[in-house]
């Protein structure tokens, strides 16, 4: 049995996360973490992760940045692994997620879907056959309550592509603000943000008389949430310090 501690508890994602850790079947919620009062229930929840005394092996965060140093200092203390699902961290959090994994295990992705990191290593692909011959956008699509843009997705993808292309391309994100063509060496990033929008994300390559698309849409919160489930099910196993994603859980797994 997994005991697991949801950041984020009494939010959608946490609670999705929650039913489907329940649904796991080998997984106990130990504790929520969160700022909001929790709904009824028998799990208890903490405004902070170091009033928790319990037994805990993983901690599963979908909160928000402003709870990370409060979750880095409960996980160091306990020599437990941290699964950040978390986007909008800023270079001062990158860096203190940095630190924290020369100690302890922290596992992070832009996206915890299996299809969104697919769609990844496709785009990686087709920018190392087309990018030399044509322009790579990138447009992201997210619900209205979605606070940064672009996506931690939109920015995952865009490395992917650079790092297929023979080019170190620059990322731009404000065509409005410039009156020129567009440059050789660009990624444009879009975002969109409006209605109850789950995630779509499209990378496009243009290129003289043809354009290839690779697009993903996520139908449900589920998708990320069974994402978490088997990041959490792969790291309460890990005991090693360092930085770990999607592409070592799939490695397991396949």
């Amino acid at each position: 049995m997994i005991n697991a501690a949801i950041s984020g508890y009494c939010g959608k994602m946490g609670q999705v996360v929650s039913r489907m850790c329940g649904e796991a079947g080998n997984f106990n919620i130990a504790a929520g973490f969160d700022v909001i009062a929790p709904p009824a229930g028998d799990v208890p929840v903490f405004v902070s992760p170091m009033d928790f005394a319990g037994d805990v092996d993983v901690v599963i965060d979908f909160s928000s940045p402003k709870a990370l140093p409060a979750l880095i200092e409960f996980c160091s203390a306990r020599s437990v692994p941290l699964i950040l699902c978390t986007t909008g961290h800023s270079d001062e959090d990158m860096a203190l997620i940095k630190t924290a994994s020369e100690k302890i295990p922290v596992f992070k992705s832009g996206n915890m879907s299996l299809g969104i990191n697919l769609l990844s290593e496709l785009a990686k692909k087709a920018a190392q056959v087309l990018g030399g011959n044509f322009d790579v956008e990138i447009i992201e699509r997210h619900h209205k309550m979605k606070v940064d843009a672009p996506s931690g997705t939109a920015f995952m993808l865009a490395d992917a592509a650079a790092s297929g292309l023979p080019y170190k391309p620059e990322y731009k994100f404000e065509r409005h603000s410039t009156r020129e063509k567009r440059g050789k060496t660009e990624i444009g990033i879009s975002a969109i943000r409006g209605g109850t929008i789950v995630g779509e994300h499209e990378v496009i390559f243009a290129g003289p008389d043809e354009v290839v698309e690779l697009r993903h849409s996520a139908l449900s919160r589920e998708v990320f949430a069974n994402g978490a489930v088997a990041a959490a099910r792969f790291m309460a196993n890990v005991t090693a310090p360092g930085m770990y994603d999607m592409g070592d859980v799939l490695a397991d797994i396949l």
